[in-house]
């Protein structure tokens, strides 16, 4: 039986994580071990979760004390700490599951039937569909790029990637497919595989289009190409805000190019990144205009 653990850092998830311990619990495939770590939540994460924890023994509840605040960071910290909570399991697959998130009852079961399949996989998951008031409309991003809210590493991968690692922007998740593409392993979104998100990505710290803002700083600090990510945000300009949305991403971005803000990521890493993102603008640039879809190398979600 091929075994895995699932890692969901929850800060102040009281309004949603339930829904996400219903989904687990529905599994067809459980994990060894899921553990929640409760990151200095002052709602009623802790309770809920320690409830769940006495009636199904794969959950852990490991509790977390620090300033108040959400910072990407803190995300990163939260997940060591139940990375030690696995240490003594002899898992083959670890994964991150955001604490907003719902799941089919076989996902599991079925992604880990495409990890068999395929030894060259190192990260996967599914396409990510985002709540929208009365409806959830998907993320759509690239095959070959992963929502940091569901990636599944294959621990082979995540080792040699070094897990994750502290950005002061965030981009988290970004930086570790990144660094894994480069080492030649293959990360996928799976869109048969649908996965619900109950808040929008990036609204439990900002508004929409302060998030947005952000995602272009971010986007920067990541060594992103500049006119693939214009060509992103062309391609993006009817996501939710609507053309300002874009416009935000966009003065984000260029705002840390005027102010030459650091790129967080090391050079080579940042130049494998430019080059398939450049890859991608030529291929595009190849297809018949009816027939473009853009791409998006590295859909950063953390």
């Amino acid at each position: 039986m091929v075994k895995y653990v699932i890692i969901t850092p929850a800060h102040n998830e009281a309004a949603f994580v339930a829904k996400t311990i219903d989904s687990m619990i529905s599994q067809t495939s459980r994990p060894e071990r899921w553990i929640i770590v409760n990151d200095a939540s002052t709602d009623g994460t802790r309770e809920i979760v320690a409830e769940q924890q006495k009636q199904h023994s794969f959950i852990k509840l490991v509790n977390v004390e620090r300033p108040p605040g959400r910072h990407f960071g803190n995300k990163v910290a939260a997940f060591n700490k139940g990375l030690a909570e696995v240490r003594d399991i002899n898992y083959e697959y670890i994964g991150n599951l955001d604490a907003d998130i719902s799941l089919e009852p076989a996902y599991f079961e079925m992604l880990l039937g495409e990890f068999e399949r395929d030894r060259g996989l190192g990260i996967a998951g599914g396409m990510v569909h985002t709540n929208e008031g009365s409806r959830y409309v998907s993320q759509e991003v690239a095959l070959d790029s992963v929502a940091g809210a569901v990636q599944l590493f294959r621990r082979e991968c995540f080792e040699q990637v070094g897990g994750y690692k502290a950005l002061p922007g965030g981009g988290i998740d970004s930086a570790a497919e990144i660094t894994a593409r480069m080492m030649g392993w293959k990360t996928r979104t799976f869109p048969e595989y649908r996965v619900l998100e109950h808040r929008l990505t990036g609204s439990a710290s900002a508004r929409p289009l302060a998030a947005r803002m952000r995602e272009g700083r971010r986007m920067y600090s990541l060594g992103y190409d500049s006119l693939f990510f214009v060509a992103r945000c062309v391609y993006r300009a009817w996501v939710n805000p609507r053309i300002i949305g874009s416009l935000a991403a966009l003065v984000g971005y260029f705002s840390s190019a005027i102010r030459r803000q650091p790129i967080v990521l090391p050079s080579n890493i940042v130049r494998h990144l430019r080059q398939e993102q450049r890859e991608k603008l030529k291929g595009l640039l190849r297809l018949p205009s009816a027939g473009r879809r853009a791409v998006d190398c590295s859909a950063s979600r953390s």
